[in-house]
């Protein structure tokens, strides 16, 4: 019996449009109200979480940074696993051999190395790759856009990041260049302290080795007194495959997810356009009596 519903933002739990759905919100109450405890899996930060569920009522667990942060239903951090300084040093290395933005993202902010142009070009830059369709003037007036120039700080080199004193939990890359991108990927992969996904085709997100979803996941539920045929995990990107590849109850993949999670997975479910997570939910409660 499923007791436990895991689900990824991006692309999964939210439409296109980086919202949740009001069917998908009320599939989900309708989870919680049959007992089901409901958990956020995401490759975001909490509050790059809490910008797109804050005020729908939901009340849940948080796994972000794809597993290098938990807090429990209260917003209480409950563990982190950051990625060392150190280490830190030897991704920005590695990446700045490249002419890609480097963006070190921690609890609170995201740290862009550069001037604060070179920033705000990275910024463009990056939801220039969600926003296809928008000029730069036009996704200035985003609210996405908003929230990621409130939440960046802007440091002249690697040293600013060691002088603040924060712990990192992800590094994210982003560019359209795709055969970059895959170099820069065979390139960081040669370093087996840190693990290296994506949640899209023109991004990577590097984290700590011990910073992924499944097993954090795994590790955390079980903490909580359930075992893992007790859990349904949603996902659609190569940052869900962590937990997507497990032997958890039940692995459901959108039916907009990368071929390499729709193999791995047990179920597949409609795609987050069709309300997918809600689809998958009810087939849950339908399928349990409730």
């Amino acid at each position: 019996m499923i007791k436990v519903i895991a689900s990824d933002m991006d692309g999964t739990l939210l439409g296109d449009d980086h919202k949740v759905a009001p069917e998908t919100l009320q599939a989900i109450r309708e989870a919680c109200s049959a007992g089901i405890r409901f958990m956020i899996a995401t490759g975001r930060n909490f509050p790059g979480a809490m910008a797109q569920l804050e005020g729908l009522g939901l009340v849940c667990d948080y796994i972000v940074g794809s597993g290098a942060e938990v807090r429990n239903p209260k917003k209480e951090i409950v563990q982190t696993t950051a990625i060392q300084p150190f280490l830190c040093r030897e991704i920005y290395e590695t990446v700045s051999l490249f002419p890609i933005s480097v963006i070190f993202s921690t609890d609170g902010y995201d740290y862009r190395i550069g001037t604060e142009e070179e920033a705000e070009e990275s910024v463009l830059r990056q939801l220039g790759l969600f926003h296809t369709n928008l000029c730069a003037d036009e996704i200035r007036q985003t609210q996405l856009y908003r929230q990621m120039k409130e939440n960046t700080k802007v440091i002249s080199g690697i040293e600013g990041l060691e002088e603040a004193k924060v712990p990192v939990y992800k590094v994210f890359l982003f560019t359209g260049d795709l055969e970059m991108l895959d170099r820069i990927k065979r390139e960081l992969e040669k370093n087996e302290k840190i693990a290296v996904a994506s949640s899209f085709e023109t991004n990577l997100e590097i984290t700590d080795i011990k910073a992924q979803k499944g097993p954090v996941l795994k590790a955390y539920i079980e903490s909580l007194g359930y075992t893992m045929d007790e859990v349904m995990v949603l996902g659609d990107s190569l940052n869900d495959y962590s937990m997507i590849s497990m032997d958890f109850g039940a692995t459901v993949a959108m039916g907009n997810a990368v071929p390499e999670v729709k193999r791995a997975a047990k179920f597949i479910t409609k795609s987050n356009e069709e309300f997918g997570v809600a689809y998958a939910i009810r087939e849950v409660l339908k399928r349990q009596g409730r």
